[in-house]
């Protein structure tokens, strides 16, 4: 075993994840849809976003897409995060943004707050509110921009279904990004028709945040691009020609959530938007899956940032929502710059995902992590009542998928006269030009990486429905193959499997979500179908073994293990059920808050015998996910036992130790705070986009 992993008693780690009622009483959270644990950033000094208040002194760029002058002086684009209790309609709030002058755009429903503009001499008088929680600016986000089923190991699995074929048909993916081209032959269903259900458009001149346009007869229904190529790699079919472009779920149902406009930009507003639409359809459009192909930079705790809480409740709403890492892990010389996850991957509930690089194989012997891929631990943070910066540092990555010269849908208008921007700029991807509806292209990035992890979310969905947004998480993680050489924070659990998650999928009863839902089912209860096992702990992939991680993260900054974890239900399964180091509170703050274990007996920590993070031994965030898999593999761990109260444990330190030198970006600094989750990446080493600044720790 190396020697630098030691194992440390039993009861020392067991105690903090037993949750006592008494302990998160005081949790609870005063805003509508924002989970308990906010009260850390609920004191009074977290109510102005960094990058508005730099703004407000006098320190901007001067290139803030939120601030635009105005006859009575500057005006602020805004998010403002309420407290209010027991006002529904916010009548408080409202009155306090009309007497500074202010002009409400849209009220949300995933958030409890408004879009806003208000005069910038005024913003800090509204920030003094009683009903303000959070002022953020409405910053800009940006596109996080078969071989592929052979790497994945979808083309094994299609027969698996016990209705028919094993392609995510049944199952609604959301797609919030640029568009869809709706005509593209990767988007036909075997009938010829498409299988883009419903196009609605937020960033059309005729639609309002509150109601989109329907696009689905737009002459040019993704001009950038970057949305139907992501649509294909989840979903498509392949198109004709020599080019095998098959995605991952080819029978899903795809729906076309435009909040990017025909350069690849949006705001958080109008994204948070377009995840309140697919919340208030789910049900009716069978939407299980939402892919965020985007993101944007923010210094904000996942407890203040908007786009993580919206997110966030859609998790809590029942959605499996898949998110990209982000495209900033690599520093100038090449180096692995780590602290560089952009929001929403940095909420703790979504699925993040990074970047693989297959080298052009369908082995996976030989992939590795591309320098690019955003990498852990998140550094959203928050003033805590000392007035002390408190980072989030949670484990990121939750997994990776290939990302590299992925092959994907051309999008052109309906004439197929004109090729989008992506495919207008960047000629050199183009592999298949075409003015029939089958043009394809290929791309480098997290943004393409996401939606084969939203495709093989579809195929769990279809194989069972009854699985919740957190047990897909989880299932993801502990089948993922753990590449060579890269730590926790590189790559999460390694790289996806899609056999391996149908097996263990298949091996559980399927009406997990329901029990759930009704509060039937307690930590502890058997999770398996009549006559199941656990399945055996690996996977042939291209005729090749491919060996599980066999860990997942729980809690965000917890590294468990042990077939438990899916053979006995876990608290943590409840996606209302919002979980960070030691503290644990349902995103419904009318809902009682959490008592008894988190976890059922048996299920093994690997957190405390991982150590210290350190960069330089390799320990801690910073162990070799392979590592990690030995671990469990010898027996390594704390076997956790039921019944130990929260309070009379040992509650571990919310933050870690860094050390050596390692480079840490603080935040990610660009012009208008903007993170091109995807600027389209043209290689491994090279990417075309505005470098971060790396800020030391």
């Amino acid at each position: 075993m190396n020697n630098r992993i030691f194992t440390q008693l039993a009861g020392a780690l067991t105690a903090i994840l037993v949750v006592a009622t008494s302990a998160f009483a005081q949790g609870q959270s005063a805003s509508h849809n924002t989970n308990g644990l906010a009260n850390r950033a609920d004191n009074g000094r977290n109510k102005i976003a960094a990058d508005l208040d730099r703004v407000l002194n006098g320190q901007g760029n001067g290139r803030e897409s939120w601030v635009k002058p105005g006859p009575g002086g500057a005006q602020m684009s805004l998010i403002i995060h309420s407290r209010a209790k027991n006002d529904p309609q916010l009548a408080g709030l409202r009155r306090a943004i009309a007497a500074v002058g202010g002009a409400i755009k849209r009220q949300f429903s995933s958030i409890n707050g408004f879009a806003a503009t208000v005069p910038s001499a005024r913003v800090r008088e509204l920030a003094q509110h009683a009903d303000v929680f959070r002022i953020t600016p409405n910053r800009l986000v940006a596109r996080a921009s078969s071989m592929l089923e052979m790497e994945t190991g979808a083309d094994g699995v299609r027969t698996l279904a016990a209705a028919g074929l094993l392609d995510g048909s049944g199952v609604g993916i959301a797609f919030l990004d640029s568009g869809i081209m709706s005509t593209h032959a990767s988007m036909l269903g075997a009938d010829g028709t498409s299988r883009v259900r419903l196009s609605v458009d937020f960033t059309s001149s005729l639609a309002t945040l509150g109601s989109p346009v329907d696009s689905s007869a737009a002459a040019f229904q993704d001009p950038y691009g970057h949305g139907t190529l992501v649509a294909s790699v989840a979903a498509g079919r392949s198109a004709a020609g020599a080019i095998d472009s098959t995605g991952i779920a080819p029978g899903a149902s795809l729906y076309d959530v435009r909040v990017l406009d025909d350069r690849g930009f949006g705001d958080i507003a109008t994204t948070i938007a377009g995840i309140d639409w697919v919340m208030a359809n789910a049900a009716q459009y069978g939407i299980r899956v939402v892919n965020i192909s985007l993101g944007t930079s923010s210094t904000d705790s996942y407890l203040t940032d908007p786009l993580c809480a919206s997110a966030r409740a859609a998790v809590a709403a029942g959605l499996v929502v898949v998110v990209a890492a982000g495209n900033y892990g690599a520093g100038p010389n090449g180096t692995p710059v780590y602290g560089t996850i952009s929001s929403p991957g940095d909420e703790p509930s979504v699925i993040t995902v990074g970047s693989a690089n297959d080298r052009g194989t369908a082995q996976r012997g030989d992939d590795g992590i591309n320098t690019f891929s955003g990498r852990g631990p998140t550094r959203g943070s928050y003033i805590d009542d000392t007035g002390t910066f408190q980072h989030d540092n949670l484990l990121k990555p939750d997994l990776v998928a290939p990302g590299n010269r992925v092959i994907g849908a051309l999008s052109t208008d309906r004439a197929g006269l004109t090729q989008s921007a992506l495919a207008t700029g960047f000629p050199q991807l183009v592999l298949q030009a075409s003015a029939t509806g089958n043009g394809l292209m290929a791309a480098s990035g997290t943004s393409f990486a996401t939606p084969v992890v939203a495709g093989t979310a579809a195929l769990l969905l279809q194989a069972n429905p009854g699985l919740t947004p957190p047990l897909v998480k989880a299932m993801l993680q502990y089948t993922a193959q753990p590449l060579a050489g890269y730590n926790l924070l590189d790559q999460g659990a390694g790289l996806v499997n899609v056999p391996g998650a149908l097996a263990i999928a298949g091996s559980l009863y399927t009406n997990i979500s329901n029990q759930v839902s009704a509060g039937g089912i307690a930590v502890g209860a058997s999770l398996l179908a009549s006559g199941q096992a656990m399945p055996a702990p690996g996977s042939l992939i291209d005729g090749a073994p491919a060996g599980w991680s066999r860990f997942v993260y729980m809690g965000g900054r917890h590294v468990l293990a042990g077939e438990n974890l899916f053979t006995q239900y876990q608290a943590a399964y409840d996606p209302r059920l919002l979980w960070v180091g030691s503290r644990a509170a349902y995103v419904d703050p009318n809902a009682a808050p959490p008592s008894g274990a988190l976890v059922s007996d048996g299920v093994v920590s690997l957190t405390q015998v991982l150590g210290a993070s350190s960069y330089a031994d390799e320990t801690g965030y910073f162990t070799l996910s392979g590592d990690v898999t030995d671990l469990t593999i010898h027996g390594e761990g704390i076997v956790l036992a039921e019944g130990i109260d929260l309070i009379d444990g040992i509650v571990l330190a919310e933050g870690i130790v860094l050390a050596e030198g390692i480079v840490l970006s603080e935040s990610i600094v660009l012009a208008e705070g903007v993170v091109l989750a995807e600027g389209i990446v043209l290689s491994e080493s090279v990417v075309l986009a505005k470098q971060a600044f790396l800020l030391g720790e």
